[in-house]
């Protein structure tokens, strides 16, 4: 079966692809819902003045607003009906799988199978509404509060404005949920993703350009954009070196005798990932850490002395700032993954279903013994994220370099290609099967 697979993905080529409509139609139906996603980024909130935002927004650009708004494709700078994005979700979802490993109520309700599972999922959809909600009342509290030289932001009745601001972000948030289960389903999948795929992306030619001018003006040299570009491609070969990294260890299931039948006996293999966490740990790292210095960006200097002392220590590139945020990295490293792989239920699955490793008793040992490994692959894959977003920090801090396509953006970018060429490979192959077993059938007949 998987030479057969091999063979087939090795013959994909232009024409098994033309010969796949359903896979053209699911692609034109991403193109279409992503091309809306873009358009809403230009739709602004009612209410504001866009020249004193702009002053505004330029003053919090290094803070988390910064790197929400390049998750967001510039929607929050731009202050629009998508200025929050799928963001909200991707916490409601996060605080939800922390809670079922915590919780004997939600973790027997993730048992359940798929009944289960759409419970879990609406419990995520009302969490999303409620952070979704006091987010943008945050905004619209914090951009009230806030004045530039040419005066407030905000050009309407402040209560007014944050009702309609609190009511237009949460139903901007609601209908990007709703598209991107529209093109897991109708699409080529990972919805969620490539909404933030799209966002981050949209970025990248304002920036290369940004880059590219600096360069003609002289501010950077010529030698240090070859570089850059040459080190781009160096870690993006990294990341994916990295992400198709894993460990496989051999399972084995004993034979057993059916009436006259040997049934069983065949070995197989679980797969352990080098990175099971994802490009969580870069993003929880980064928007605790920044957020202390965004607090202080709103204050405008206001605040109390120990604040603007903790802003100095925490500045971007500071010895303090880059340790804490490694520090960071690893430690949600190691936590999401004890929260998504749990080896005792693993290994009392495997007993279950009568599988074992060869070597290794069922049970308590074989639970141990995938924990040691995952230990080690974790303390790789930590390692691994932590280099990765390093680097554009020293970048940035020591060379000055415009360098927004970063260490969590590029990995974002880099696992959702990876996934969404994958999930194209998928449909070519099935689309290949059933063009094999009609084949086959019309034979049959003959």
């Amino acid at each position: 079966m998987a030479s057969a697979a091999e063979q087939l993905a090795a013959n994909m080529n232009f024409g098994a692809f033309a010969k796949a409509t359903e896979l053209k139609n699911r692609i034109w139906f991403t193109l279409g819902a992503l091309i809306i996603y873009r358009l809403g980024t230009y739709i602004p909130l009612p209410g504001i003045d866009p020249v004193v935002l702009k002053d505004i927004f330029s003053r919090q650009s290094g803070g988390i607003l910064g790197m929400f708004d390049m998750f967001a494709g510039g929607a929050l700078s731009r202050m629009t009906i998508f200025a929050l994005n799928i963001m909200p979700y991707i916490s409601a979802s996060i605080i939800m799988q922390l809670l079922t490993a915590v919780s004997p109520q939600l973790e027997a309700l993730k048992k359940e199978g798929e009944s289960g599972r759409k419970k879990i999922n609406q419990y995520t959809r009302y969490g999303t509404v409620v952070i979704t909600a006091l987010q943008a009342y945050g905004i619209a509290a914090g951009l009230q509060g806030m004045t530039s030289s040419a005066g407030s932001a905000i050009t309407i009745d402040p209560m007014m404005f944050r009702l309609t601001t609190v009511i237009t972000l949460v139903g901007g948030t609601m209908f990007l949920m709703w598209l991107g289960e529209q093109i897991t389903a109708r699409g080529v999948g990972n919805g969620i993703s490539l909404i933030i795929f799209a966002g981050i992306v949209a970025n990248l030619p304002g920036a290369l350009a940004g880059t590219l001018e600096l360069g003609r003006t002289g501010a950077i040299s010529t030698l240090l954009i070859i570089v850059l570009l040459m080190m781009s491609v160096g870690v993006i070969f990294f990341i994916v070196f990295m992400e198709r990294a894993q460990r496989r260890i051999i399972i084995q299931y004993p034979k057993r005798q059916q009436g006259n039948k040997i049934m069983g006996g065949e070995s197989s293999h679980l797969p352990l990932k080098l990175n099971t966490a994802g490009v969580i740990p870069p993003i929880f790292a980064s928007s605790i850490l920044l957020l202390p210095i965004t607090v202080i960006g709103f204050s405008a200097g206001q605040g109390p002395e120990w604040l603007t002392t903790m802003a100095a220590y925490l500045g971007r590139g500071q010895p303090l700032y880059l340790f804490i945020y490694i520090s960071m990295i690893v430690f949600f490293a190691f936590f999401y993954t004890a929260v998504v792989f749990n080896p005792s239920e693993t290994a009392d699955n495997l007993k279950k279903y009568g599988g074992f490793v060869p070597g290794i008793r069922p049970g308590k040992n074989t639970s141990e013994y995938l924990d040691r490994i995952l230990t080690r692959l974790t303390v790789l894959g930590a390692a691994y994220l932590a280099a990765v977003c390093l680097l554009p920090e020293i970048l940035i801090s020591q060379y000055s370099v415009p360098f927004y396509f970063g260490g969590t953006s590029l990995l974002i970018v880099v696992t959702v290609t990876m996934d969404t060429v994958a999930q194209i490979q998928s449909h070519l192959l099935a689309h290949q099967y059933e063009g094999l077993i009609k084949k086959s059938k019309l034979r049959g007949r003959r």
